[in-house]
């Protein structure tokens, strides 16, 4: 073969070997894609772009020996690499952790499921009342003589009827409601108001931590002329 023949040859295996690699990334690319005739368009530009520059027969089988090596080699690195250095995975793991289970006494009865009052009003203090309160000031005034705001005046609210707070313009689901607000009621309100009282105009989400809620209903009773007695 002459100088020039060999040159020649360098050249093409070069040409193919960069439109392989480009191949491949579209390849790749296209597969991610789910795009099955792109990766053919693709193929046989190259293949055509390929016979149109070198139209030498034995130019022609060097190249579609470099494809199919390169092809080989693409599917056949990842499948030897995983046979060279197979690990078994054990069938047990060599580490058990152990994950304590932590068992948090629950305020409702076994049998009914109703709340023990006395069991969750014992979890809260009205000091802690008092600060968590002060997101609720927004809406509520607690202040004895205090106005309506966007929420009634809740000075003396526990011991009070639903809906009963003057000069102020409740929905017709918490009029309808028509219940005393106990200790069993405030809490079951103040858990989720909304689910509760389907159509409240009250938008706040509820207390669902059962001290922080507590809390603020012993805060609540504790302003009061005439406070509930605690269970």
């Amino acid at each position: 073969m002459s100088f020039k023949g060999l040159l020649g040859s360098l050249l093409a295996c070069n040409l193919v070997g960069i439109m392989m690699t480009v191949l491949l990334i579209k390849i790749d690319a296209a597969q991610r894609r789910n795009n099955t005739k792109f990766i053919l368009s693709f193929f046989c530009d190259i293949f055509i772009t390929l016979i149109t520059k070198f139209m030498n027969a034995f130019e022609i089988n060097k190249i579609i020996a470099a494809i199919i090596l390169a092809v080989l080699l693409f599917f056949g690195v990842g499948k030897l690499a995983d046979f060279i250095f197979y690990v078994e995975k054990p069938k047990e793991p060599a580490y058990k952790v152990e994950v304590s289970v932590v068992k948090v006494a629950s305020t409702q009865t076994a049998a009914s499921g109703n709340i023990d009052i006395g069991k969750l009003l014992s979890l809260g203090t009205v000091k802690d009342g008092e600060k968590i309160f002060k997101k609720c000031i927004a809406c509520h005034t607690i202040a004895k003589g205090g106005k309506n705001k966007i929420g009634p005046a809740i000075f003396g609210i526990l011991g009070k009827k639903s809906g009963s707070v003057s000069n102020y313009k409740y929905s017709k689901a918490l009029l309808a409601h028509g219940k005393t607000w106990s200790f069993e009621e405030i809490n079951a309100f103040l858990t989720k108001p909304q689910a509760h009282v389907k159509g409240t105009k009250m938008a706040f989400g509820g207390i669902s931590n059962e001290k922080n809620r507590a809390s603020v209903i012993l805060f609540m009773n504790s302003k009061s002329d005439n406070p509930l007695p605690t269970p």
